[in-house]
């Protein structure tokens, strides 16, 4: 059996990644932070393992890597999904709003590989996810930290799937656009509708759908790294 970590697993594209490769014969493990009743409601339902962790913190990163690998011996995907957005004018960002994006969005993408890389590395073998967004491609106004943050994590892909392809690891990125989700619960129905005018598609996407994108380049995906995958309805071309 292989075992899949997700970030974030109780909300939005990571609750239903957590779904998706449940179904697909993965044991689960869904890692969240405060969301503890919906993390449980997932697990009820999927037979998820649920690990804590606040995965800025590199003690409580650790404590989970290390109930995964004494309990269960390995992780074969890492899903780094965990991530917070906030709309606000460039003026109006302060330095902890700075830190707090950058301190999930990127450094707990960071604390999460790093402590699951070595082993990967040794077994030659491993895929490794990271969630991004069409802002961390294009910018977006008033989500400057956001977009800068989301850049961040492509870059950091592109470079580890370089470090990691002579192991056989495989990297890559998803970038998500607009996908109606609780990051986006400050969006109305208006916004909701223009945006779809502005999707080629003519429409928003799901979580669902986005989900089944992660789960091709962690089960089919085998000469595919260092790449971003746009989900978005065709908004960034």
């Amino acid at each position: 059996m292989k075992n899949v970590l997700i970030t974030g697993g109780s909300k939005g594209i990571g609750k239903e990644c957590v779904y998706a490769f449940s179904k697909k014969g993965y044991r689960v493990f869904l890692n969240y932070n405060k969301s503890e009743e919906e993390a449980k409601r997932i697990s009820e339902e999927t037979g998820a393992v649920i690990v804590k962790a606040n995965i800025s913190k590199s003690d409580e990163v650790k404590k989970m890597a290390d109930f995964i690998h004494s309990q269960y011996g390995k992780i074969d995907v890492i899903v780094n999904n965990a991530g917070i957005a906030e709309q606000k004018l460039f003026t109006d960002i302060t330095e902890n709003d700075w830190d707090n994006i950058f301190n999930i969005n990127v450094k707990g993408m960071f604390l999460v590989t790093k402590e699951f890389a070595d082993d990967m590395i040794f077994r030659k073998s491993g895929k490794i996810i990271n969630i991004s967004s069409m802002w961390g491609i294009t910018g977006g106004s008033c989500e400057v930290h956001y977009s800068a943050s989301k850049a961040a994590v492509i870059g950091f892909t592109k470079a580890l799937a370089k470090e990691l392809g002579p192991s056989g690891i495989c990297v890559n990125c998803v970038a998500p656009g607009v996908i109606k989700t609780d990051m986006n619960r400050n969006l109305t129905e208006d916004d909701y509708r223009e945006l779809s005018e502005e999707t080629p598609l003519g429409r928003i996407g799901s979580a669902e759908e986005v989900a089944k994108v992660i789960v091709f380049l962690a089960d089919d995906a085998s000469f595919i790294t260092g790449q971003v995958i746009n989900v978005d309805g065709g908004m960034v071309i």
